[in-house]
């Protein structure tokens, strides 16, 4: 009995952490249409935040060091959401309307984000910080010019080159410095130590409740908390909903479309970053760390339905449970101890599928099954938009 009840609790807190990141999915991909394979990158900036602002901490000591917790959460959200709203000012807002074109360039994103993690020294982030200086600095300039529309592209093919070039000498005489040529995190993985007051548990019978699942699972509440009142109360998810239901009217009437895209795939992209500090605190950080979660996340968002969070909530806990139950063995010991004979060959059966890869295989393929019977999820979408 206490085995379920631990299967269950550890599965919701698992769910819970897919929430948060299908949150910012479920957003982006019911607003815009995106398919970014970079969400799961955007987790391992969170997550390697956490770590930073963990390291920026410890020298303080206690009772300072147990409150990194809350500024790394803080921090997780703003990277992540920066980082968004680069990729979406960058590169998506070219793309929209395209979804092949969409899927691999951010898909490319997520190569480069992951290789720039193992990559990262001192001397790489100031000439990357002197290419954006000296680029999107001049450019900034060159927009006051009343003749810029004439002059735009010229000015990008020599200003282009020429950052780069810079950026590019610079970065190669600043990696003779020992300290500034020495990587921030390479390929190893590291860890991030959880505050005092999240060490231990809640007795429970025979199990214990981790204080920092429970977290997790709070934190979460807190996320879905603001991000209801946020698409509900703020003049800004007013904006959002009305280009979600009809983009074309939103603009007609003065809703700045462009504005809300961007603002949207930052708040998902922060999303993200706040799921990527959770998952800090349940193992190791490394730069492959998001492509344990998106492909589970974005499971959530199909079974749950586009847009819908209700759908999103039910979805992120039944698939993180099962994943948790069949993987670790939960469900073969409860039919393996319950003495029942003619349930005996399914104990062989989910003993086969006890492992996390294997658990995996089993949920997809149930999750294919079930969108066959209901290919719109959970919670289908309503209305004129759907139906043309």
């Amino acid at each position: 009995m206490f085995g379920l009840f631990d299967g269950i609790f550890n599965g919701i807190s698992i769910g819970a952490v897919l929430l948060i990141a299908a949150l910012g999915l479920a957003i982006i991909f019911g607003l815009m249409g995106v398919i970014n394979l970079a969400h799961g990158e955007l987790m391992m900036l969170g997550a390697y935040t956490t770590y930073v602002v963990q390291l920026a901490f410890r020298p303080l000591g206690e009772p300072l060091f147990s409150l990194y917790i809350f500024v790394a959460v803080v921090a997780a959200f703003i990277v992540a959401a920066l980082v968004g709203l680069a990729l979406e000012r960058g590169v998506i807002r070219y793309l929209y309307g395209r979804p092949l074109e969409t899927l691999l360039a951010t898909w490319g994103v997520s190569l480069i984000l992951r290789q720039f993690v193992r990559s990262v020294s001192g001397a790489m982030a100031i000439s990357i910080a002197v290419f954006c200086l000296l680029f999107f600095g001049a450019l900034w300039v060159l927009r006051k010019r009343s003749d810029w529309a004439s002059m735009q592209k010229k000015a990008i093919a020599i200003l282009l080159p020429l950052s780069l070039a810079i950026a590019g000498g610079s970065g190669f005489l600043l990696n003779q410095v020992p300290i500034l040529a020495r990587l921030w995190f390479s390929t190893r993985n590291v860890d991030v130590t959880a505050p005092a007051w999240l060490r231990g548990g809640i007795p429970f019978g025979i199990s214990q409740l981790p204080y920092t699942r429970l977290f997790i699972i709070a934190l979460t509440v807190l996320c879905l908390i603001g991000i209801y009142w946020f698409l509900n109360r703020s003049v800004w998810g007013l904006r959002i909903r009305s280009v979600t239901q009809n983009r074309d009217m939103s603009a007609c009437l003065g809703i700045p479309t462009a504005q809300v895209d961007a603002l949207t795939f930052a708040l998902g992209s922060g999303l993200a970053g706040v799921a990527g500090c959770a998952v800090s605190l349940l193992g190791s950080v490394g730069p492959n760390l998001g492509t344990n979660y998106i492909v589970d996340s974005f499971m959530v968002v199909v079974v749950g339905g586009v847009g819908k969070l209700v759908g999103s909530i039910v979805a992120a806990l039944v698939i993180g449970t099962l994943n948790y139950l069949i993987g670790s063995g939960t469900i073969a010991i409860i039919l393996g101890g319950s003495g029942v004979e003619f349930l005996q060959p399914l104990v062989g059966f989910f003993t086969f599928f006890a492992t996390a890869s294997m658990a995996k295989v089993m949920v997809f393929v149930l999750i294919i099954a079930f969108l066959q019977v209901r290919p719109a999820g959970l919670f289908p979408q309503k209305g004129r938009s759907v139906e043309a």
